[in-house]
């Protein structure tokens, strides 16, 4: 199953969405389909969606994704890492009125790079994106929040000490 999340901005990402239901009515891709489309007007014609998920659906529909195609967004992306998704990362663009800038370009561009994701910048590429990530071995997402802690522990009591 492939899930796709648009985050919680106020912000729509018709893009992404015309070209997943161009992908299925085409044919070029069978898998089940579910999006959280947000703040998007555009109606998917040929899957699933709901605009918000509250969290539980959420989580449901993530675990249940083999692929989770997302926009940039740092905590989308982390999220579907950490449960060991293959994500598809598609960067909202300020051209397009997805965005106020082009930050997210740089966001994929670093865990891209860290062998986590895979950034597909043109969405006419979906399907060989969805292939690539099938067939590709990547990295294990590591948190480093518990070392983040351990080291203001440390200056804490290294200095009040």
């Amino acid at each position: 199953m492939i899930f796709v999340t648009l985050g919680s901005q106020n912000f729509q990402f018709n893009r992404l969405l015309k070209a997943i239901d161009e992908l299925v009515s085409q044919g070029k891709c069978n898998d089940e389909i579910f999006a959280q489309t947000g703040y998007s007007d555009y109606e998917p014609q040929n899957y699933k969606y709901k605009k918000f998920l509250d969290r539980e659906e959420f989580s449901d529909m993530q675990e249940k994704a083999d692929i989770v195609i997302t926009h940039g967004g740092t905590g989308a992306i982390i999220g579907a890492l950490k449960k060991g998704k293959k994500v598809i990362a598609v960067p909202r663009l300020c051209v397009y009125g997805e965005h106020v800038d082009d930050h997210q370009l740089q966001l994929v561009g670093q865990f891209e790079e860290l062998n986590l994701i895979y950034q597909c910048r043109d969405c006419s590429k979906l399907d060989e994106a969805i292939k690539y990530v099938r067939n590709h071995d990547y990295e294990k997402y590591q948190s480093n929040t518990e070392n983040f802690i351990r080291g203001i522990d440390e200056f804490i009591t290294q200095t009040f000490s």
